[in-house]
């Protein structure tokens, strides 16, 4: 009976030992992913390599949204300018934010072709305009049409906080993209 309650005993301390050596393995990866923020790639992101600089644009972020920028106009804003920078993580969380800011999904999808959609204010359309120029701005600048159509329809402040808004994704975009950040990065941690 010692003999048998020993044999149990010790099995018993082994899977013990087992579950703990799994479960201290499991916190370990998911801090490694947490650390290595939202990506699967073998680069080292942004925010663990340059602090101050991830902190630099979190500052801009905070300076857009003071300056009275709309928080839908401004996941619109986000929403384009990811498409046209191709950066699927940036595109994937704010059309979720924008779902849950009450913008709905046909104004969601038909960004991309907000042109041939009647779903848009004037305003929204200046709005995209100005952000295509700016987050493309290699292809020819801002046009005095798009900017100056901008400013009469939201005044040049609300147009230089759009502006500032394209900025701040943009950098955004830029930081995702180089840090190969993916959609599921996350997701498949949690």
């Amino acid at each position: 009976m010692i003999e048998y309650f020993s044999i149990s005993f010790a099995l018993v301390i082994r899977s013990l030992i087992s579950l703990f050596t799994l479960a201290y393995s499991i916190i370990q990866s998911f801090n490694h992913s947490v650390i290595h923020l939202l990506t699967m790639s073998t680069r080292k992101p942004t925010i663990e390599l340059t602090p101050g600089a991830f902190t630099a644009v979190r500052e801009l972020e905070k300076y857009v949204a003071s300056t009275g920028l709309s928080k839908v106009h401004y996941k619109l804003i986000k929403i384009r300018a990811s498409q046209l920078n191709g950066c699927g993580f940036c595109l994937d969380m704010h059309a979720k934010q924008a779902r849950d800011l009450g913008v709905t999904e046909q104004r969601i999808y038909m960004l991309s072709a907000w042109r041939e959609a009647n779903i848009y204010t004037e305003e929204e359309k200046a709005i995209l305009a100005l952000t295509e120029q700016v987050t493309l701005i290699h292809q020819g600048g801002v046009s005095d049409e798009v900017y100056n159509r901008a400013v009469a329809l939201l005044g040049e402040e609300y147009t230089k906080a759009v502006v500032m808004g394209v900025v701040a994704i943009s950098a955004w975009n830029r930081i995702m993209i180089t840090d190969q950040a993916t959609v599921n990065a996350l997701e498949s941690h949690v």
